[in-house]
């Protein structure tokens, strides 16, 4: 099945009473520095604190929607599809399990059991995905995966409608990218409102397993758990389904860690909201689009999340960054 807009402002409708329609922040001071327009979609005042409660609640509406709702719902996630497919149990009132992997962050895993989820960790990524595959087979259970399911990525792609629906002529627009779904879905979103504008996905270099798959053609798996301060794009691998999309995407960046803690301290700065290193990672892939191009953009961001545990947050600033002043 291909997704087309028409399924995005399905999902649209069906979440509309459960999340929130979040902010688009400007920084007059980031736009001098740069020379361009930029926009950023802050998803981290979101339900949850991230977009991933739009997939999380779409997929379980719909199935309501579509009689198929079941007893029990399980999800495997190392952060914030955890809480948002506890959050949409809640909502719709189904018992709810989510498999983590122990490194995930603690807040996000203390806000998950918030939300009324029982939470199984196990010792790593590889081990949580058995685990929920395991589970997956008891009857009139489903599995919500955090990322290769039509429906989520239905879910993330509304963001992005949103912000076209306040933003007109936007030249790019950048996401991070972890097993796809928020990219897949805005790049969907994108094609059928403002087929004029490219579409980007960014990763971290030390997860890069998109990058190599889209070098390869192939999916590629990652050897072990990633070394990254973006946790939120710490997936293993993508998705056969979203990895269709990501092979649509005009490009897709790799970004240091360096400058992921680097813009991490700036945005927090520049737009006085908490933010976590994931989103934030997209500006320097931004920036070095930026420096190819010859006339003034405009540029959408589609901020992930706000949520960062004071472990990653003493790393990202043990060392003050904010003595380089950002430009091309």
């Amino acid at each position: 099945m291909n997704l087309t807009l028409k399924d995005i402002q399905a999902a649209r409708r069906r979440i509309a009473d459960y999340v929130h329609s979040t902010p688009i922040l400007t920084s007059s001071q980031l736009n001098q520095w740069l020379g361009h327009e930029m926009y950023f979609k802050c998803e981290n005042f979101q339900k949850i604190g991230a977009f991933k409660a739009r997939g999380g609640v779409n997929t379980v509406a719909w199935l309501e929607e579509t009689g198929q709702r079941p007893k029990h719902i399980i999800a495997n996630s190392s952060g914030n599809h955890a809480q948002a497919v506890a959050y949409a149990g809640q909502q719709f009132k189904i018992p709810t399990t989510i498999f983590m992997p122990e490194y995930s962050s603690q807040v996000k895993i203390q806000a998950t059991r918030g939300y009324g989820a029982e939470v199984v960790l196990s010792v790593d990524r590889n081990v949580t995905d058995a685990l929920v595959q395991e589970k997956s087979k008891e009857p009139d259970t489903y599995w919500i995966p955090p990322f290769n399911h039509e429906q989520v990525i239905c879910g993330q792609g509304t963001a992005a409608l949103e912000a076209f629906q306040d933003l007109d002529d936007i030249d790019a627009v950048f996401t991070p990218c972890g097993g796809g779904g928020l990219t897949s879905g805005t790049l969907i979103t994108t094609r059928g409102v403002s087929p004029k504008t490219k579409v980007f996905g960014v990763e971290p270099l030390n997860a890069n397993d998109a990058a190599e798959s889209l070098r390869t053609g192939s999916i590629q798996r990652l050897d072990g758990v990633p070394n990254t301060l973006a946790d939120g794009a710490m997936t293993m691998a993508v998705g056969d389904i979203t990895f269709k999309y990501l092979q649509q995407l005009d490009g897709f960046y790799e970004i240091e860690e360096e400058f992921i803690v680097y813009w991490t301290q700036w945005l927090t700065h520049l737009l006085k909201c908490r933010l976590e290193p994931t989103c934030a990672m997209p500006m320097e892939a931004i920036r070095r689009w930026l420096r190819t191009q010859t006339t003034k953009k405009k540029v959408l961001l589609i901020v992930s999340g706000g949520n960062m545990d004071q472990s990653t947050s003493q790393k990202i600033w043990k060392t003050d960054c904010m003595t380089k002043t950002p430009s091309l």
